[in-house]
C-alpha cells in the first residue's frame, strides 16, 4: 500500500516518541518498583521529595505513554489502512481485531487508571497506591503494544527509507 508521506512522517514520527516514551517509563519503573509499592511507603509522599519526585514521573510518563499509543499512534494507523476515526472505545476494538492488543477492555481499564492516577490520587492514598500497584501491571501490555506498533509499522514498509 502506498501511504501519502504526510501520514508516513506522521507514524514514524510517532513511533520514534512512543520507543522514547517507554525507555523513559520503563527507567522510572525500575527506579519506583524496587519494592513493592505500599500504602505504608504513600504515606511517605508528603516528606520524601525523591519518592514523590519518582511517583510523579511514573504517573505522568505512564500516562503520557498511553496516550500516544491510544489517542495518537493507533488512530493514525488506522487512518493509514483507510479506517474511518472513530471514538478510542472503537479504535481500541479495530486494533484488538488487528492483533496490536491483547484486549480492548484491558486497553479500557488502562485509559481509566490513566484518569484515576492523575486526577484523585492526591485525596486518597489507598486509591493511589493500589492504582500504583495496578499501573505496574500494565507497563508490560504497554511495552508490548509498543513493540506489537513498531513491528507492523515495520511490516508495512512504513519506516524512514521506505
Amino acid at each position: 500500500m502506498k501511504l501519502e508521506n504526510k501520514i508516513k512522517l506522521r507514524i514514524q514520527f510517532l513511533d520514534r516518541v512512543v520507543q522514547r516514551e517507554y525507555a523513559h517509563l520503563n527507567k522510572t519503573a525500575s527506579r519506583l518498583f524496587k519494592e513493592t509499592f505500599t500504602i505504608e511507603q504513600a504515606r511517605k509522599i508528603a516528606e520524601d521529595d525523591d519518592l514523590s519526585e519518582r511517583i510523579e514521573a511514573f504517573v505522568s510518563r505512564f500516562s503520557r505513554l498511553q496516550d500516544t499509543l491510544g489517542d495518537k499512534l493507533i488512530p493514525q494507523i488506522l487512518e493509514a489502512l483507510g479506517e474511518h476515526q472513530a471514538a478510542a472505545i472503537d479504535n481500541l476494538d479495530k486494533a484488538e481485531r488487528f492483533g496490536w492488543i491483547n484486549s480492548a477492555d484491558e486497553w479500557f481499564a488502562v485509559r481509566q487508571l490513566r484518569n484515576q492516577m492523575v486526577h484523585e490520587y492526591i485525596e486518597d492514598l489507598n486509591i493511589l497506591t493500589s492504582a500504583i500497584q495496578t499501573a505496574q501491571k500494565f507497563v508490560t501490555t504497554l511495552s508490548s503494544t509498543v513493540k506489537t506498533l513498531h513491528a507492523e509499522i515495520q511490516k508495512r514498509g512504513w519506516v524512514d527509507g521506505a
